[in-house]
C-alpha cells in the first residue's frame, strides 16, 4: 500500500476545548492530552477563572516546546513551538535516563545516610517533561509520515525509543518512592548493605538495556541486562521474608525492596525492546544464547 505525502498534511493540528466548569484539574487533563497527541495549537474557550489560567501557566512551563500565545477574557491560545526536526528522541531518551538513575542512586544512597535530595519530586517531574516530550513526537509520527522523516527514525525505531521512555519514566517514579521512604526508614547496616546492592543491580539492568535500545551496545550487552534482572528476581524474595520475619523490621524497607524489584523487571523490558530491535536489525549473531526467562 502507498499513501502519498500530502495525505499527511491534512492532519489536524488545532483543537479548540470548551472550559465548561471551575475545576483546574480538568483544564489540565485537556491540556496534557492535547498535548500528548501533537497537536500545534490549543484553544481554550470560556469564561476561564484565574486558578484555570495559573493551571494553564504552570502546565505549559513543563511541557517542553509549548508557550500562551495570547488570552483575552474567554479564549486562551497555547501554541507548541517546536518542529521535528529540532527534536533529538534518542537525546531525550539519553537525559531522561540520565535523571532517572542519578535521582535512583541518590534515593539508594540516603539508606545509609549519603545523601539527602532537596526535592525530589522535581527531579521527577524533570523526567516527566523529557516522557513527554517522547510520547507526543511517537504519536505524531504515527499519524504523519513526514513527522518520522523529520525525526529521522523508522517507526519501529520510534516505537522502541518511546516504549523505552515509558520504562525510564517510571523508573523515575520508583526513584521518587525511594527517596520518600528512605528519608523515614531506619535499616540495620547489614540490611541497608543488601538493599544497596540490589539497587545497583538493578541500575545496571537498567543502563544496559538502554544502550542496546538506543543501538550503542547489542546481543551480549542484552543478555547481561537479563541474567542480572533474573539475579535480582532470585534474591529479592529471600530478603523480603527475612524483614517480615524480622520483628523490629521498618515496614518502608519492604516498599523500598519492592521499587527496586520494579525497577529491574523495568529494566528487563527494555532490554527486551532492544533485543528485538537488534534482532529485525541485524538478525541474531550465529551462536548467541540468551534468556529471557
Amino acid at each position: 500500500m502507498i499513501q502519498p505525502r500530502e495525505c499527511e498534511t491534512d492532519a489536524v493540528t488545532t483543537i479548540e476545548i470548551p472550559v465548561v466548569d471551575d475545576d483546574p484539574t480538568h483544564v489540565e487533563r485537556m491540556l496534557r492530552a492535547a498535548y500528548a497527541t501533537g497537536l500545534r495549537e490549543i484553544v481554550l474557550t470560556g469564561a476561564l477563572i484565574d486558578s484555570q489560567r495559573r493551571t494553564v501557566e504552570r502546565v505549559t512551563r513543563t511541557l517542553t516546546g509549548v508557550t500562551v500565545a495570547s488570552e483575552s477574557h474567554d479564549r486562551v491560545v497555547v501554541q507548541s513551538m517546536l518542529d521535528a526536526s529540532e527534536v533529538s528522541i534518542q537525546q531525550s531518551v539519553r537525559q531522561l535516563q540520565f535523571v532517572a538513575l542519578s535521582l535512583h542512586r541518590e534515593a539508594t544512597a540516603a539508606l545509609t545516610g549519603g545523601s539527602r535530595i532537596d526535592d525530589p519530586a522535581e527531579r521527577d517531574d524533570q523526567a516527566d517533561r523529557l516522557y513527554a516530550l517522547v510520547d507526543r513526537y511517537f504519536w505524531r509520527g504515527l499519524s504523519r509520515l513526514d513527522e518520522v522523516d523529520a525525526l529521522d527514525l523508522t517507526r519501529p525505531e520510534l516505537f522502541t525509543l518511546w516504549s523505552t521512555a515509558r520504562e525510564l519514566e517510571r523508573v523515575a517514579d520508583h526513584a521518587e518512592r525511594i527517596t520518600r521512604l528512605a528519608a523515614a526508614a531506619t535499616a540495620e547496616e547489614a540490611t541497608a548493605a543488601e538493599l544497596q546492592r540490589l539497587a545497583a543491580d538493578a541500575r545496571s539492568v537498567v543502563e544496559d538495556a538502554v544502550s542496546v535500545a538506543l543501538g550503542d551496545t547489542g546481543i551480549d550487552t542484552a543478555k547481561a541486562a537479563l541474567e542480572t534482572r533474573q539475579r535480582v528476581r532470585e534474591d529479592a524474595p529471600a530478603l523480603e521474608r527475612r524483614l517480615f520475619e524480622a520483628s523490629d523490621t521498618d515496614y518502608r524497607l519492604a516498599r523500598i525492596l519492592d521499587s527496586l524489584t520494579r525497577t529491574a523487571e523495568h529494566g528487563g523490558n527494555i532490554a527486551e525492546l532492544g533485543l528485538q530491535s537488534v534482532i529485525r536489525e541485524d538478525g541474531l549473531v550465529e551462536g548467541a544464547e540468551l534468556s529471557t526467562a
